[in-house]
């Protein structure tokens, strides 16, 4: 399993628009990618700014370029997310998972 992590920030104010536009852009397009395995959209207060990091859950990393390309590291960016972004990681990681071990039912009622 691979996961993909990316980071973003915007402003306070922005928070919730920006977290809807994603739901409606990038994590509508992770799901609908044969392959992925889920989504997490995380989001604290940093500073003057809120951080949003999205970590999804892949098959392998062909299955990651079906969804980002022949360069999946290189960032996904939709239209609208530049009206909403102060900062924006250019690139996505990519790590191997080597060990999972969750309890069962841990998600329930999370989705």
């Amino acid at each position: 399993m691979i996961v993909r992590r990316w980071r973003g920030a915007v402003r306070p104010d922005d928070a919730e628009a920006y977290l809807e536009h994603q739901r409606a852009t990038g994590v509508r397009e992770y799901r609908s990618t044969p392959g992925n395995r889920g989504v997490f959209v995380l989001h604290r207060p940093v500073g003057n700014l809120v951080e949003v990091v999205t970590i999804s859950l892949w098959d392998s990393m062909d299955a990651v370029r079906r969804f980002a390309g022949d360069r999946p590291e290189v960032a996904m960016f939709y239209p609208g997310d530049d009206e909403l972004l102060v900062e924006k990681d250019s690139f996505a990681e990519h790590h191997e998972v080597a060990d999972l071990d969750l309890d069962p039912g841990l998600l329930d009622g999370h989705a």
